[in-house]
């Protein structure tokens, strides 16, 4: 807001009026995109799972507890 901008425009006013050359295209993108907070941690192809809390069963469980 210091007026850079408006400083640049009006000298590209002055050079391409004196020329004949005056075309109004402009843009500008001050967008800001921010990621949802789980995409940093995506998993890669291949990644071994990962549980976030411990199961109730034991992995080398059987089904008859007679067995174990």
């Amino acid at each position: 807001m210091d007026g850079t901008w408006a400083k640049i425009l009006d000298e590209a006013v002055v050079k391409d009026d004196a020329t004949g050359d005056l075309e109004w295209v402009l843009s500008v993108d001050s967008t800001s995109v921010r990621a949802h907070q789980h995409a940093a941690g995506a998993r890669k192809k291949g990644a071994a799972l990962i549980r976030s809390r411990p199961s109730l069963w034991p992995e080398n469980a059987s089904a008859d507890p007679a067995e174990d």
